[in-house]
């Protein structure tokens, strides 16, 4: 009976020393100063703690491991064992996901971050079959920084902007304007060059990349949010323990979606009073007529959105409807 008692405290236990050591290679493509870094590292640090030493990560920023563009196939692929991905940065391959950037849908990313991964975990193991999605997650409400003032719509008619995810890419073509395709790191030098007019863009990071620079003008609107996932190696997932998996699952959960986002949520947030606050700067606000404006003109991409996802078998409405449910639970919706 005592040997019986003490075979199910052990299968009952954390993990702990028994179990194979285990290094997660974390790869970040933002650079070592974005908040979104020390987020993930404390991710790191708790299952740490969580599985008594036996799971530790080691966290590569900018690029190190490989570019931007390239982190989900990453993650697949093993070069990382757990990566931050930006699904829209390959348009078309994640339908599902691209509807969180359709415009004017949240109104922060700390919430909102709990409220996409709320709504996207029935969705993920079909979407990113690859991967093991830990949590989806976004970041506060970006907007257009621009070399002249947008105010309407029509504004966007042959302009050449940086979108941030393929959403608002079809918006901006759409309204008669440019795409230019270039990752975070590399969006300064398209503007600078003059490749590109404008960009789509959260207002700490603006600071954060020397867009600032560059850049003049900035609308005062929750345009967009884009919606990324922290995502593991299967391979690796699955080598570990049932003690280790579990405790790699309980911080894969809507709430730790919200303790990484938030951090980085309130350092972009705080940047469009630094933006405010530069000489030359011109922050602006619509009008509620320009408001309506912007929402009219961006019904006919939710409609283009709606076939990419009718292709994967899904409802768009249903899925949509979803993600607004969720926002309102999280209090997260415009």
């Amino acid at each position: 009976m005592f040997v019986a008692a003490a075979a199910a405290l052990v299968a009952g236990a954390p993990a702990h020393a028994q179990d194979k050591p285990v290094n997660l290679k974390m790869s970040s493509w933002v650079p070592a100063q974005h908040p979104l870094n020390p987020a993930l590292q404390a991710w790191a640090d708790d299952i740490k703690k969580a599985s008594g030493g036996t799971i530790t990560a080691q966290l590569f920023p900018s690029e190190q491991l490989g570019k931007a563009f390239d982190h989900y196939d990453m993650a697949r692929d093993g070069i990382a064992d757990a990566a931050y991905i930006n699904p829209g940065y390959q348009p078309g391959r994640f339908p599902i996901m691209a509807g969180a950037s359709l415009p004017f849908l949240f109104s922060n990313g700390k919430s909102g971050s709990a409220a996409i991964d709320a709504w996207y975990k029935q969705y993920a193991a079909k979407e990113m079959k690859d991967v093991k999605v830990c949590f989806a997650f976004v970041h506060d409400p970006g907007t257009f920084h621009a070399r002249k003032k947008i105010t309407l719509p029509t504004d966007v008619n042959g302009m050449k902007i940086r979108p941030a995810t393929s959403t608002i890419g079809q918006m901006v073509t759409s309204l008669g304007g440019t795409n230019v395709q270039a990752s975070a790191p590399a969006a300064r030098d398209a503007l600078e060059k003059g490749v590109a007019d404008a960009i789509t863009f959260p207002w700490g990071s603006i600071i954060l990349f020397g867009i600032d620079k560059v850049v003049k003008y900035h609308m005062d609107a929750p345009l967009y949010v884009t919606p990324f996932v922290w995502a593991l190696n299967l391979d690796k997932y699955n080598s570990m323990s049932a003690a280790q998996k579990k405790v790699i699952d309980d911080h894969c959960t809507s709430e730790w979606a919200e303790k990484v986002a938030g951090p980085w949520a309130e350092y972009e947030a705080a940047g469009r009073g630094k933006i405010a606050a530069e000489a030359g700067h011109e922050v602006y606000k619509l009008t509620p007529e320009q408001l309506d404006a912007w929402r009219k003109a961006v019904a006919p991409v939710e409609a283009q959105w709606a076939e990419g996802v009718k292709k994967t078998g899904q409802d768009p409405k249903a899925v949509l409807d979803g993600l607004k449910a969720s926002l309102a639970k999280y209090k997260a919706a415009l």
